[in-house]
């Protein structure tokens, strides 16, 4: 099953089709905005300037589950967004990423494994996850990773050709 076969809504509450990301090499990515790792949303807005007009998206997933570490509303979550790092890539409702009430994009995706191998939950905010224009998951990036380190971008270049 293709990651793009999934509905989720976007931040503003209105239905988002994956499949229009179809064709799109997509990293989607659990993000917060009160974790140590927020400042990360640089680094996605930086490849999506970088790589946007070669067919490339992150696709920002809110997420609540680690450590409260996104209480806001959507509106909350936009303005931050826009006011702190300039987002530009498109984000979704806040939804769960592990657990009973995981959302369906996040079941396929934890079948994928990381590099070294392993699969399953997610571990922290800012996960990423990079898709194909198939909306097959071409690699899986631990939280820590840096959106612009090396594997990220070589794995990005790769995918588009």
């Amino acid at each position: 099953m293709s990651v793009y076969e999934h509905t989720i809504n976007t931040l503003d509450g209105h239905p988002l089709d994956l499949r229009s990301f179809a064709g799109k090499v997509t990293l989607v990515v659990n993000v917060a905005s009160q974790c140590g790792l927020t400042p990360q949303y640089a680094g996605l807005e930086q490849l999506q300037k970088e790589f946007g007009e070669r067919g490339f998206t992150v696709l920002g997933v809110p997420c609540n589950q680690f450590g409260g570490q996104e209480p806001g509303t959507s509106e909350e979550i936009a303005e931050f967004c826009e006011a702190h790092y300039g987002v530009s890539f498109p984000l979704t409702e806040k939804i769960e990423v592990n657990g009973a009430g995981r959302h369906a994009l996040y079941e396929q995706l934890t079948q994928s494994a990381d590099a070294e191998g392993a699969a399953g939950d997610i571990q922290w905010n800012f996960e990423k996850f990079l898709v194909s224009g198939e909306g097959k998951v071409i690699a899986r990036f631990r939280p820590r990773t840096e959106p612009t380190a090396e594997p990220i971008r070589s794995a990005i270049t790769a995918a588009l050709g």
